[in-house]
């Protein structure tokens, strides 16, 4: 890998790129993502050549951002307008390395953090994210609290996906609490899977992005792949497993007991959750409230919390979750 070269004057920044044809790629169609650049660090990027002259108070920043992208086209990655949004939060942290992929070199390569997986290589795209992407890596259990959009579940199915296929767990299970069905479950067309499918749907969503559709058939058909309903976990002890639970805001107190306590020799678990959305009926506690007031401070448990500086879907999901906890505040 040839980074590029960089010459530096007062007003502005150079930055050389060596091939051409991953400029082209760099820049985007009609400049598109030199314009998300500009319009983010309120700079002006200018191309002369293989040259690329950044002007502006955060020129620097956008230098790092742009090779740190530049990088990624040379590991065979592609751009899109998410993954230069993260590069930018992250204000470029590191530009790879030439690690085997899914190996520990390559996976924390400085302030930077990959996953690998058949489809796609996940990069965290805010420093609550590469934390919390670490924490996964390094402990037994793992909490992921906060709004939606932070990438909380997404993340976790990343990290099993990559465990799985480099063979440091047997099986991936996948759960949720199917508390928005009630007492409505029993009235759905169906057998039991087409009765809960629709609430694991964002589990099979997630999935779907890391492995390729025959593959994930095959593994969910021979149940090295699980994804049900929190209640059907009572009574298993889940060994040499990555175990997520999802939604965990809507387990009782006894559901999350019996949940953290299904975990077995060689498995790891993360429990994700939204405190602000919890669909528990009136006067019923939260399990995942009560397991954060239990566990905080004991060894292998990892707390990590989100916000709406870290949601990364549409920006104007980051405006409606800061109103409504400024209502809720106020």
């Amino acid at each position: 890998m040839t980074p590029p070269a960089v010459a530096g004057e007062d007003h502005e920044t150079v930055l050389e790129f060596p091939d051409n044809r991953l400029l082209i790629d760099l820049c985007g169609e009609f400049d598109r993502n030199l314009a998300q650049i500009e319009h983010e660090l309120d700079v002006h990027i200018m191309r002369r050549g293989n040259k690329l002259s950044v002007i502006g108070d955060a020129r620097d920043k956008a230098a790092e951002v742009l090779r740190a992208l530049y990088a990624r086209l040379e590991n065979g990655q592609q751009l899109d307008a998410g993954e230069i949004n993260g590069e930018i939060r992250m204000g470029g942290a590191g530009n790879g390395d030439d690690g085997e992929p899914g190996t520990q070199k390559e996976m924390f390569s400085g302030d930077r953090v990959e996953v690998a997986t058949r489809k796609k290589t996940v990069v965290p795209r805010t420093r609550a994210q590469t934390d919390y992407v670490r924490a996964l890596f390094e402990n037994d259990l793992s909490f992921g609290i906060g709004p939606a959009g932070t990438g909380k579940t997404y993340l976790a199915v990343a990290v099993g996906v990559n465990l799985f296929i480099g063979g440091h767990v047997d099986r991936i299970i996948l759960s949720r609490p199917a508390v928005e069905a009630g007492e409505r479950l029993g009235f759905l067309p169906g057998d039991m899977k087409d009765k809960v499918d629709p609430y694991m749907q964002p589990l099979y969503d997630a999935l779907n992005d890391f492995l390729p559709g025959k593959q994930m058939a095959k593994l969910i058909e021979e149940k090295r792949i699980e994804i049900a309903p929190l209640a059907f976990m009572r009574g298993r002890t889940l060994s040499n497993a990555f175990v997520v639970l999802d939604e965990a805001q809507n387990a009782t107190t006894m559901q999350m007991k019996m949940f953290l306590t299904r975990l077995g020799e060689g498995s790891r678990m993360v429990v994700t959750g939204d405190r602000s959305q919890v669909d528990l009926p009136r006067g019923q506690a939260s399990g995942l409230a009560d397991a954060e007031r239990l566990l905080s401070g004991i060894g292998n448990i990892s707390f990590n919390y989100f916000t709406s500086r870290d949601v990364v879907r549409h920006p104007l999901v980051a405006r409606i979750i800061e109103a409504y906890d400024a209502d809720a505040d106020g």
